[in-house]
């Protein structure tokens, strides 16, 4: 059993549900102190977090990743416990597996293994790990990021341990991803009975004119980097439940998933004036975050030199997917790019990774450092 291997049994056994980090936290910490790591734990409400840094010169190479997990679901239609990591057919298993305590191991072992080569290596290493990322994710990485913003600590590069290899590990890395804005649009009319249309002004009825344009605008036409620009109605709500009662009002939630061929506040103008433009009368509260792209260049040449030279595959670059705690570390790192598993049972019942994945896996992180900092 390699030492990574050893280390992700140890994080999946932990049943770390957002945001209960489970004691994941303490077993890292305690590794990268013998590194000689400062560690400082930032908790911000529930959540844990920590920074971790090595060194004071620059460039700043970072590993991001999260240490909380999503629920199993029915435990009973896993082949086996969800929190017991489980060897089985050439894959271990276990909630966690591959989003992303794998990676995690991954970042410490190729940390040990580099600095026991390079204990006086250029530059610095440093970690950000949260356990609230696949909740609010409010108080996790954000919140960090901030705290170091806030003292003018900056990152040169930073690589995220998301599961994003798609058929085969090493197939695809993340350069970025794409913005997402949502929309809570409530359209008021006025209620009344269904059999007197004259006394009544339907907002399901006012609504579908503007709804269906914008399902048809083109919002943009993407770029090199990304696809275009999409908007989707998720959720449409409205009635008493009676069928012979007109609402007074019908909400309904959408969302963009964006390029940086557009802005948030181009999409929000164009939006409004849609709506302007069919003369609703409503209220629209907007929830949005920000796109992140890092084209090529030291950190993407160097991590897809070291993916070919471990998994012998040479990645596409993407920014397909949702949104990931990039776009946080985008705002102080200029160089962001997402690597790990495969993601095929990310989120799903027996989650898991590939056991002759995990050490090239952590050869790549470690072959990284190398270009960059030995």
């Amino acid at each position: 059993m390699t030492a990574t291997l050893e280390l992700a049994k140890q994080l999946i056994a932990r049943r770390s549900l957002t945001p209960d980090d489970a004691g994941c936290q303490e077993i890292l910490i305690a590794r990268l102190e013998k590194l000689g790591f400062t560690v400082e734990k930032m908790r911000f409400g529930a959540v844990d977090n920590f920074w971790a840094r090595r060194g004071h010169a620059r460039p700043l190479v970072v590993f991001a990743g999260h240490t909380d997990v999503v629920p199993s679901g029915p435990v009973e239609q896993w082949l086996s416990e969800p929190f017991t990591p489980t060897i089985r057919d050439g894959h271990l298993y276990g909630r966690g597996a591959a989003d992303m305590k794998t990676s995690i191991a991954a970042f410490i072992v190729a940390l040990e293994e580099f600095i026991a080569a390079n204990p006086d290596h250029n530059g610095s290493i440093g970690l950000i790990i949260t356990s609230d990322e696949e909740g609010v994710a409010v108080d996790g990485t954000v919140k960090v990021v901030e705290a170091l913003k806030a003292r003018n600590e900056r990152l040169d590069y930073c690589i995220v341990g998301e599961p994003t290899s798609n058929k085969v590990v090493g197939d695809m890395v993340k350069n970025g991803r794409r913005g997402s804005l949502s929309g809570r649009l409530i359209v008021k009319g006025v209620q009344g009975h269904i059999a007197y249309p004259h006394l009544v002004r339907n907002p399901i009825h006012m609504a579908a004119p503007a709804i269906a344009e914008l399902a048809n605008t083109v919002w943009d036409e993407g770029n090199e980097y990304f696809p275009p620009t999409s908007f989707q109605v998720s959720n449409i709500h409205g009635g008493t439940g009676a069928t012979n009662v007109v609402p007074g009002q019908v909400e309904i939630l959408f969302n963009f998933r964006y390029s940086t061929a557009s802005t948030e506040q181009s999409l929000r103008d164009r939006v409004h004036a849609i709506l302007d433009r069919h003369g609703l009368e409503y209220e629209l509260e907007w929830e949005s975050g920000k796109p992140y792209l890092t084209p090529r260049g030291d950190l993407v040449d160097a991590i897809s030199a070291a993916i070919e030279e471990c998994f012998g595959v040479t990645p596409e670059l993407s920014t397909s997917g949702g949104t990931s705690d990039g776009r946080f570390i985008a705002d102080i790192c200029p160089q962001v790019v997402e690597f790990g598993p495969l993601n095929a049972t990310i989120h799903k019942l027996n989650e898991c990774v590939g056991i002759a994945d995990i050490e090239p896996l952590k050869d790549t992180y470690r072959r990284t450092l190398e270009k960059l900092l030995a």
